[in-house]
């Protein structure tokens, strides 16, 4: 007799980010393969479209780092996995991750993680704090960046006993496909966001924070002007400063400085991202610290658009030089007004061919269906075992 798998993920909040989208689609991958899935969390944006007769909700502080709260929790979370007969507990951050796997060891359940992003340390207390995500019998590092950022960081954490594996992050490429943007809302969206006709669009998503890149991208757009010549052009910084109103505020003072007021929207946020990447002829992801995975490059890639991404981390793996898009120096704003002069002298045709290379790399190695079978196959795997 097969036992059936009951797996439970635990998050701090279920947002828009690359970790929670990722235990969204899992959640509902489960329930649709006969899995029995359960979501903690302590809420967020992505709830209200949990279907909730597939995927078992339960509200809990799992955000909080109160040692208090943590220890509350685990003791929540084991009553839970014996009344729902979990057999897979799945943390997704550090705090919930110490709970987790408190309550893995009380009810002799099955321990993993997801290694979503390097988790910096200053000190032995907060390696020691991070390590939590070597303890479970699997680790899943959504990146060979990653993975190669465990072993050189946390080798001591690593047995014979534990599995490190590498399952790349995908994407819903039918949510992210230019084939179903509507070409009204395509136009509506233009006329809000007040984008002129036959100038070259720029697009740059992401949050408002600096290692994001946005100071480096704003003097790349000088660069561009002032040693290319390039005029003809409107770059869009779509992202919400999440209330660092003090770095918003120096992002449009070197807007001014430059004199690109009339070159640069600033938009704090879009509904659907697919419509946003269909109103650019090209998309930047300008990161000047690395990226776990680097969503913005897959899905700009799964939208047909040519991506103009920093050279560290994810990228490197997503982003194939010259054929989907460009790689340049993360922290070289010359550089980037470089391969921006690149892909604005390139014709209509050979930017619709590197955007079909992109869309053919993301199909094949990014989809969203690859990641929750390899997910459940390890599930499966462990079990077993």
């Amino acid at each position: 007799m097969t036992t059936k798998i009951n797996v439970l993920q635990v998050i701090p909040k279920l947002g828009y980010g690359g970790a929670e989208t990722g235990c969204y689609d899992i959640a509902h991958f489960l329930s649709e393969n006969d899995c029995g899935s359960f979501l903690a969390t302590s809420g967020g944006e992505l709830l209200k479209f949990i279907k909730k007769d597939k995927v078992k909700l339960i509200r809990l502080p799992v955000h909080s780092k109160n040692p208090l709260l943590i220890l509350f929790n685990t003791f929540v979370l084991a009553f839970y996995i014996i009344l729902f007969k979990i057999n897979i507990i799945h943390a997704r951050s550090r705090a919930p991750a110490w709970s987790c796997y408190f309550a893995s060891l009380i009810t002799r359940r099955v321990f993993v993680t997801t290694f979503h992003g390097t988790y910096n340390f200053k000190s032995n207390f907060k390696k020691f704090y991070n390590s939590v995500m070597l303890r479970a019998k699997l680790t899943i590092a959504g990146s060979n960046f990653i993975f190669d950022h465990i072993n050189e960081n946390y080798g001591e954490y690593l047995t014979k006993e534990k599995k490190l594996r590498v399952i790349f992050r995908g994407i819903n490429i039918d949510y992210f496909n230019a084939k179903n943007i509507s070409a009204l809302k395509h136009e509506k969206l233009k006329q809000e966001w007040n984008l002129s006709s036959n100038v070259f669009t720029i697009l740059l998503p992401g949050r408002l924070t600096y290692w994001k890149g946005q100071e480096k991208f704003i003097e790349s757009l000088n660069i561009l002007i002032e040693d290319y010549n390039v005029n003809n052009f409107q770059a869009i910084i779509l992202g919400s400063d999440q209330g660092r109103k003090v770095y918003s505020k120096k992002l449009e003072n070197l807007v001014q400085r430059y004199s690109l007021n009339k070159k640069v929207k600033f938009i704090p946020h879009c509904k659907e991202m697919p419509l946003a990447y269909s109103l650019a002829d090209v998309v930047v992801s300008s990161s000047i610290e690395p990226e776990a995975f680097g969503r913005v490059a897959v899905e700009a890639q799964s939208m047909n658009k040519p991506i103009i991404a920093s050279n560290i981390g994810g990228s490197k793996e997503t982003v194939i030089n010259k054929k989907t898009g460009f790689l340049y120096k993360h922290d070289d704003p010359r550089e980037l007004a470089k391969s921006l002069n690149t892909v604005i002298q390139l014709s209509p045709d050979e930017l619709k061919l590197m955007g079909n290379e992109g869309r053919k790399n993301i199909t094949k190695k990014f989809d969203v269906e690859i990641m929750c079978q390899s997910n459940l196959k390890e599930y499966k795997k462990l079990i077993k075992n």
